[in-house]
């Protein structure tokens, strides 16, 4: 699937504009990993683009073993390759899919990663994603009540990835200032 059918897809799954800016910011978070790891850079980016196309037809707040799983349903009947569909199982602990590939490895550090980011811009007077740096959200993710929501363990998963926590946020902020106009950040 390439980023053209991807985003067709998600246009009809998903309706809420934040949740689309979240999944692009996962998107291209997950391209400048592979680039780094030299890894398919489409193929990873897709797999971030469609990882929650499920999360306006699952309660995953309620059923939150499901979110992943209905999604999974999902792309393998739009004929999505299974590795892309095991890493939108990964990205979420409570499907039980046990992370084995970088790429799902990914996915899984990520997401909330993305999430930490743009609550820490959200903070600044100006909002805007070009005036933090990493420090700021290494700052931000050592307070424990500041978004509480971006699981602080599974961000720090990146060290199954081999990068450490302070290289994982440059490398994802660098990215996601790359899309600032699409994250209206």
């Amino acid at each position: 699937m390439n980023r053209e059918e991807a985003l067709q897809l998600i246009k009809k799954y998903v309706k809420n504009k934040n949740s689309i800016k979240h999944m692009l910011a996962v998107e291209v978070v997950m391209r400048s990993l592979a680039k780094r790891f030299g890894e398919p850079e489409d193929k990873w980016a897709v797999a971030g683009l469609l990882h929650d196309i499920d999360m306006e037809i699952v309660d995953y707040r309620n059923n939150e073993e499901q979110h992943g799983v209905v999604g999974a349903d999902i792309l393998r009947k739009e004929g999505v390759e299974e590795d892309i569909i095991d890493a939108v199982l990964a990205h979420n602990a409570a499907t039980g899919k046990k992370r084995e590939t970088l790429m799902e490895k990914a996915i899984f550090a990520v997401d909330p990663l993305t999430g930490l980011i743009v609550a820490s811009v959200l903070v600044l007077p100006e909002k805007k994603i070009e005036n933090i740096s990493t420090d700021s959200v290494m700052n931000r993710f050592k307070e424990k009540s500041f978004a509480k929501g971006a699981n602080r363990e599974v961000i720090l998963s990146c060290k199954e990835m081999d990068m450490d926590l302070e290289e994982f946020i440059s490398v994802s902020l660098l990215a996601m200032q790359e899309i600032s106009e699409d994250l209206e950040l």
